[in-house]
């Protein structure tokens, strides 16, 4: 499997972290849920962490089966759609974005 994140490095403007959340939730959930060949969509939301730097206001996390179904997906008319929809979350946003993609194993837990 394959894991597309996004990764927003930097804050959120002081006095929109509501917004920014509501926003996420009401305009890019519906798109990014939409998105072909996308098995599970994740939001992180940094809560926390052992280090001051970087700092990630937010995670995007989409596992696709293929590396192949990830360029299908960048090519998408959905895809097109959240790129121009995420212009106003990047305005209530102090810093950079960046892509990177995991190839990715899952492992189960031990049941005994």
């Amino acid at each position: 499997m394959f894991i597309r994140c996004a990764f927003f490095r930097g804050t959120v403007k002081p006095g929109m972290e509501e917004a920014f959340t509501q926003y996420i939730r009401r305009e890019l959930v519906p798109l990014w849920t939409r998105f072909p060949g996308a098995q599970e969509v994740r939001v992180l939301r940094q809560t926390e962490s052992d280090v001051s730097d970087p700092h990630l206001a937010l995670v995007l996390s989409v596992r696709f089966p293929t590396r192949e179904s990830i360029d299908v997906a960048l090519a998408s008319e959905v895809r097109m759609r959240s790129k121009e929809v995420s212009k106003a979350l990047i305005a209530m946003f102090d810093g950079t974005v960046f892509h990177t993609i995991f190839k990715a194993d899952e492992y189960g837990l031990p049941t005994d």
